[in-house]
């Protein structure tokens, strides 16, 4: 890998770990504070947060054309602008409206500053060869719950969580502001795309699948992530061992992302995205059957694993089957029935927990598989290139 690619790589996943730390990490660390300093429940709290990722869908193919056309500088500087303003905001709620205003933009950012619009620059600036640029900057944001919930939780006990939120703003405008207007490169093909990245493109029947598949997989990561520590005490896992098991998430999806970019790099995109979807149902197999801390330790790890691929083949499968042309906007599409659904997996898989306990993992080891079908229903390529930077 040639060195601007991989400045490239540290700049745009320096951003991505800010923007992923800063806002859609930041409800599982302050949730209940803001909601008790403000006068609202947490589910109100939370719903909020869902109508700001339902924002964030609703305008994902939109910034797809926007990053087709110009790449990804101005959508990402804007996003950098918007999540200082919205933290702003937020620091300074003192009821419900402002609190609403400032998810709503923050919603915006989301879409125009998360992984969609960082894979669809990548694929903007290195069309086909941009496989090992985008696993390179989920290797870098995959730390970013890892490195912002300290940093958030530190903050709100020394601090205060509106001098948090301050700091917070404060760094997109240090940090991610420069990363993504200054130092992120810009195409040199402007002239030649403008006339192209405006056509249409149609919904086919592998569309539909990898819509499907994402989608699936996605409703699963939302949920799981919002109640991870309550499925595995329901397993038969302690609180401490809870803890202790979802720690282990974060390092595993990482270390699945050092093996999509060595050795799982010589499979498509699409095989390491079918791979991904079955490591949940075998953890869950496994906890199911054996319960306890140790199994809970398993579960967490094969999850992650698969979690980490899944974020990555939801930029590479595209543009392996599809190629860069319209990349961006394809992205959007993609994402945007994934985020709609994902947006209410917190609230479902809470009541399935209260209906099922850790049955729950049986529901979503099905989502699991419908994605891993939805895979296999799409023919891998006669002939595919080798993706090798």
């Amino acid at each position: 890998m040639d060195r601007r690619r991989l400045s490239t790589i540290i700049v745009l996943g320096t951003a991505q770990t800010l923007a992923w730390g800063s806002t859609y990490y930041l409800p599982a660390v302050l949730a209940d504070e803001i909601s008790r300093d403000i006068g609202i429940s947490t589910n109100l709290f939370f719903g909020t947060f869902s109508a700001a990722l339902i924002i964030s869908a609703v305008i994902g193919p939109k910034v797809g054309r926007m990053i087709d056309r110009a790449g990804g500088n101005g959508v990402l500087s804007a996003s950098s602008l918007l999540f200082a303003t919205a933290l702003v905001l937020l620091s300074q709620a003192h009821s419900f409206l402002p609190f609403a205003v400032a998810w709503m933009l923050l919603g915006i950012g989301m879409g125009l500053g998360l992984y969609d619009a960082a894979f669809g620059a990548l694929g903007r600036l290195y069309g086909k060869d941009a496989r090992g640029a985008i696993t390179g900057i989920t290797l870098l944001a995959g730390f970013a719950s890892t490195v912002a919930w300290p940093l958030t939780a530190w903050g709100a006990a020394e601090i205060g969580w509106r001098e948090t939120c301050l700091l917070w703003a404060a760094a997109h405008i240090v940090i991610g502001l420069p990363c993504n207007f200054l130092m992120l490169p810009r195409p040199t093909d402007l002239a030649a795309t403008l006339k192209a990245v405006d056509e249409p493109v149609p919904f086919d029947r592998t569309m539909v699948l990898l819509a499907i598949a994402f989608s699936a997989a996605w409703i699963v990561t939302a949920g799981m992530a919002a109640h991870f520590p309550r499925i595995m005490e329901a397993a038969g896992a302690t609180p401490t061992q809870a803890i202790a098991a979802g720690a282990l998430i974060g390092p595993a999806q990482v270390a699945a992302r050092m093996l999509e970019a060595g050795p799982l790099r010589r499979l498509h995109p699409l095989t390491s995205g079918r791979l991904a979807t079955t490591t949940h149902p075998v953890g869950s197999a496994i906890l199911l059957s054996l319960g306890g801390g140790v199994a809970a330790s398993i579960f967490a790890v094969l999850h992650g694993m698969g979690n980490g691929v899944l974020t990555i083949a939801r930029g590479t499968v595209p543009l392996a089957l599809y190629g860069p042309k319209s990349y961006g906007y394809r992205l959007g599409l993609l994402g945007a029935p994934s985020r709609f659904l994902s947006a209410g997996a917190p609230l479902v898989f809470a009541l399935l927990i209260d209906w099922l306990g850790a049955g729950v993992l049986l529901i979503s080891s099905a989502l699991c598989i419908a994605a891993f079908v939805g895979l296999w229903m799409i023919p891998l390529p006669a002939v595919h290139a080798s993706h090798a930077d």
